[in-house]
C-alpha cells in the first residue's frame, strides 16, 4: 500500500436511521486536506460544531462508542470509522444532520461501497504511523477482556469471543492486512442476545433496530410476551427462531460473523487513536470499553513517539555520504567538521551521524574532568547536517556556503558525552525559496532527544577572487 495520505475524490451521501436514536439521518462523507484526520460535523446544530474522531472525547461505550465535545455528541461512530480505515482513508469530513450515523444493515458494507463509489485519491503528504516496538496490553478484570498489540510490519487484528452461551459458543476471526477488510470483515453485522435486546427495548434504547440490521442470538425461551414485544418493535406479523439459534428473516454471512463484527468494532474504535497503526492486535473478548481504553493507551504512546520523533536507521547499510563525500559537499574541515556520515537524504529531510569520541579537541578545555560536548557545537552540527540537505541539491556545491540567519527555540535535554553517537534529523519547515532555508532540527542519543532547534540559513554563492 502507498505511504501517502489519502482522501475521497468527491463527496458521497448516505441516508438511513440511527440504531439507538431511531432518527432519520443524512450522512455526507467529504474529502479533506492532509493531516485533517476524521472530523464529524453536526449540520443540524447552530454553527455546525465539529467533533474530531479522538479517543479523548469518548464519554460512553454502552452498546456503541459515543463521542462528546463541548456538549455535542456523536453516537455509534465505530462502523463508519472502520469503513474509512478499511478503505485506507486518512482524511475525511463526516457531515451529519443528527447525532448518529445510519445503521444501514448493521455492518460497514454500505459505507465501504459509498467510499469506493466516490473514489480514493492520494495526497501530497506522507502518512505517519504508530510503529509498535514493544508489547502493550490492557485488560479489564471485571469482564475478563484483554487486548494486546505486538510488533508487526502491517496492521493485523485477531479477535476471540466467548460469551458463555451454547447458541454462540467460542469464535475467532483474523485479518492479516487491512486490504482484507472489504471482502472478509466489512459485511459482518452487529448482533445482540435476546435477553439484551429485550432489555434495550424496555428502556427505549434501540429505536432504529430491525431484524435486517442486527443478528439476534436467542439465548432464552421465546415466550408469548417476548414474541409480542418483538413483533411490535420490528413491525412483523410473526417472529420465530431458526435452527441455528438466531431470529428469522436473516441469514448469516459467515459462520463466525459475530467474531468478525467484533473485529470490525476493534478497527473502528482503534481509529480513535488518531494515526495509522503498524502492529498486530490480539483482542480476547473485546468490547467498546476495553477497545477505547486501549486506544487511549495507544494515543499516549503515539504522542510520546511523535514527541521523540526518533529516526530509524540501519547502520549496516552503506551511508548516503561517508566522510569523503561530506567533504566534497561541505567547506568545513577538522576540527570544525562535526558530522561523520549521512544516513538518509530526500528533498525535505536529512539524517546525519556523529560519533562523539574522547579525542574531540573541545573536551580538552570544556569541563575536562566531566567532559561535555558544548551546546553551541551541537547546534553547529545540526546546521551542518541541514547544509548537506541544501548543498546536495545543487550541481556545484563547492561554490556555495550556508550561513545562519536565525536560531530559535533551542533546547538542550541531556548531556552529550564521550562515547555517545549523535543522530541528527533535519526537516524543512517550508520549501527553500531564494536561498533561504527554514529547518527544524533534532539531535538524538539513543531514543532520547539531546538537542532541538529551529534554524534559518541562507545559501550564498562564494565570491570568486
Amino acid at each position: 500500500m502507498s505511504d501517502m495520505q489519502k482522501t475521497l475524490q468527491q463527496e458521497v451521501t448516505l441516508s438511513g436511521i440511527g440504531l439507538h436514536t431511531g432518527k432519520e439521518v443524512k450522512l455526507t462523507i467529504k474529502p479533506a486536506k492532509e493531516n485533517t484526520g476524521f472530523i464529524f460535523v453536526r449540520t443540524d446544530l447552530e454553527g455546525h460544531p465539529q467533533v474530531e474522531a479522538d479517543v479523548n472525547y469518548v464519554v460512553a461505550t454502552e452498546r456503541g462508542t459515543t463521542l462528546e465535545k463541548l456538549g455535542v455528541k456523536i453516537n455509534t461512530c465505530e462502523h463508519l470509522l472502520a469503513a474509512l480505515v478499511g478503505c485506507d482513508i486518512d482524511n475525511a469530513i463526516l457531515e451529519m444532520n443528527a447525532s448518529e450515523p445510519p445503521i444501514l444493515d448493521g455492518s460497514s458494507k454500505y459505507f465501504v461501497e459509498a467510499i469506493e463509489s466516490a473514489g480514493v485519491v492520494e495526497q501530497s503528504m506522507a502518512r505517519e504511523y504508530l510503529v509498535v516496538k514493544e508489547v502493550l496490553s490492557y485488560s479489564d478484570p471485571a469482564t475478563g477482556s484483554e487486548i494486546t498489540i505486538i510488533p508487526s510490519d502491517t496492521y493485523e487484528v485477531t479477535t476471540m469471543v466467548d460469551f458463555g452461551t451454547k447458541v454462540l459458543g467460542t469464535q475467532n476471526a483474523t485479518m492479516k492486512n487491512i486490504s482484507e477488510f472489504k471482502e472478509e470483515i466489512s459485511s459482518a453485522r452487529t448482533f445482540s442476545f435476546l435477553h439484551e435486546l429485550e432489555m434495550l427495548l424496555d428502556h427505549g434504547l434501540i429505536k432504529g433496530g430491525d431484524i435486517s440490521n442486527a443478528i439476534v442470538y436467542v439465548d432464552k425461551d421465546l415466550t408469548p410476551e417476548t414474541t409480542e414485544k418483538l413483533k411490535k418493535a420490528f413491525g412483523k406479523d410473526n417472529v420465530s427462531i431458526r435452527p441455528n439459534g438466531i431470529l428469522d428473516n436473516l441469514n448469516l454471512n459467515y459462520p463466525n460473523e459475530a467474531a468478525r463484527h467484533k473485529l470490525l468494532d476493534v478497527i473502528g474504535d482503534l481509529a480513535l487513536t488518531g494515526v495509522k497503526i503498524k502492529g498486530k492486535v490480539i483482542a480476547n473478548k473485546p468490547g467498546h470499553y476495553v477497545n477505547t481504553q486501549f486506544a487511549k493507551k495507544l494515543n499516549r504512546q503515539w504522542k510520546l513517539q511523535k514527541k521523540k520523533n526518533v529516526p530509524e536507521f540501519d547502520l549496516t547499510k552503506p551511508p548516503v555520504f561517508d566522510i569523503n563525500g561530506i567533504m566534497r559537499l561541505m567547506p568545513h574541515r577538522y576540527p570544525f567538521l562535526l558530522i561523520d556520515k549521512v544516513l538518509e537524504l530526500s528533498d525535505t529531510h536529512v539524517v546525519g551521524l556523529k560519533n562523539v569520541t574522547f579525542n574531540e579537541p573541545f573536551f580538552v578545555g570544556h569541563f575536562p574532568k566531566e567532559p561535555v560536548m558544548p551546546g553551541v557545537l551541537q547546534v553547529e552540527a545540526l546546521a551542518q547536517t541541514g547544509g548537506i540537505l541544501v548543498l546536495a541539491s545543487v550541481p556545484d556545491p563547492e561554490n556555495y556556503s550556508t550561513y545562519f540567519i536565525k536560531i530559535d527555540k533551542v533546547k538542550f535535554k541531556r548531556k552529550v558525552i564521550p562515547g555517545d553517537t549523535l543522530v541528527f534529523k533535519i526537516e524543512l519547515i517550508t520549501p527553500i525559496r531564494r536561498g533561504i532555508v527554514h529547518m527544524q532540527g533534532y539531535g538524538y542519543v539513543g531514543d532520547q532527544v539531546a538537542v532541538e532547534a529551529e534554524l534559518m540559513a541562507q545559501v550564498a554563492k562564494n565570491k570568486v577572487d
